[in-house]
């Protein structure tokens, strides 16, 4: 058959005339393929080979490797990338010929994700993605949640957790494909005070929080001086005032941040007494104690027998020795605390 050849009548001529076919000969011509779309995509990606002549194909192959047809024409092919499939060039077989593509086809590896740093953490947390063929990601999601990743290479991919993340799996999208994660994030709730009580004490009084997530509480501070939690509980911590504890709001620590109170905790010091006169008397006699933070005393003892004050200033305290005082130290009773004398009283 010659080169050029239609599908036609056949016709020979010899010196007695020439002659005609009554029925036409079909010339079946070489595939030929003039275009890929796409020209890059990961296994399972549907491309679209376009030429001439490509029907009845037997195969399509992919740098080789063979591929399922999905639909194809005389114009035109469906098939889908194979796994296994590498970057080169397509084949188009029909029982004419194989047909080269003249461009090659890039295949895209999948993404994988094998492990993220931190594990855990609050919304805005920078969070590191490790694993292969990351590079071009475009998407990342926190158990559903996007974000938009800050940097990405091949193996690595960072992105900060976004507003509204709950805890769950992490993906990364490329155009390779889309990369699941194992293994959970858990997304951390930031600590909230809501209230306090008591709202005033001093050194050694027992504090009892109350708020949300703070469990895991790892530090409370009054004023800004810290103190170690005794017990905590997702809604509620309790602790003692440290000493040297200021006048100031509360903020307790968890691993999902800090909370701060918005009202402020009054610290009430601890009193003192630097003397009281007289220093001998009897029953009923009225005795004055000076020192420091006296205000709001609620009990003063001779020697260990109890006697009810007068009203209180910040240094002095009045008072009468009671029937059956015991000679011995006195002692002032406040909110802050208890002080006692270092001199002795002297009941007669």
């Amino acid at each position: 058959m010659p080169t050029g050849a239609k599908s036609g009548l056949v016709s020979v001529t010899t010196s007695g005339g020439t002659a005609t076919s009554t029925t036409s000969f079909s010339v079946s011509l070489p595939p030929a393929i003039a275009s890929l779309s796409p020209t890059s995509g990961n296994v399972g990606t549907v491309v679209t080979i376009s030429g001439s002549s490509l029907s009845p194909a037997t195969s399509v192959k992919f740098n080789g490797i063979a591929a399922t047809i999905t639909s194809s024409s005389a114009t035109r092919i469906l098939a889908k990338v194979p796994t296994g499939a590498t970057t080169g060039t397509i084949a188009v077989t029909t029982p004419v010929g194989t047909a080269t593509s003249a461009t090659s086809f890039t295949v895209v590896a999948a993404p994988t994700i094998t492990s993220f740093t931190p594990t855990s953490g609050i919304v805005g947390t920078a969070v590191t993605i490790t694993g292969t063929n990351l590079t071009g990601a475009t998407a990342v999601k926190f158990n559903g949640t996007s974000a938009t990743p800050t940097a990405t290479t091949a193996t690595t991919v960072t992105v900060k957790v976004p507003t509204g993340a709950t805890s769950g799996t992490v993906s990364v999208t490329t155009t390779g494909g889309t990369a699941t994660s194992s293994a959970t994030f858990s997304v951390v709730t930031p600590p909230a005070i809501t209230s306090f009580t008591p709202t005033s004490a001093g050194a050694g009084a027992t504090v009892t929080i109350t708020g949300t997530n703070l469990t895991g509480a790892t530090s409370v501070s009054f004023g800004g001086v810290a103190a170690t939690p005794a017990t905590v509980a997702a809604t509620s911590v309790t602790v003692k005032v440290p000493t040297g504890a200021k006048t100031g709001t509360i903020s307790v620590t968890t691993p999902g941040g800090t909370a701060t109170s918005t009202a402020t905790f009054t610290f009430i010091a601890a009193p003192t007494i630097t003397s009281f006169t007289p220093t001998t008397g009897v029953a009923a006699t009225v005795v004055t104690i000076t020192g420091t933070n006296l205000s709001g005393a609620t009990s003063v003892s001779f020697g260990g027998v109890a006697a009810t004050p007068t009203p209180s200033t910040a240094t002095s305290v009045s008072v009468k020795s009671p029937t059956s005082a015991k000679t011995g130290t006195i002692s002032v009773t406040t909110p802050g605390g208890t002080a006692t004398s270092t001199g002795t009283f002297t009941a007669k």
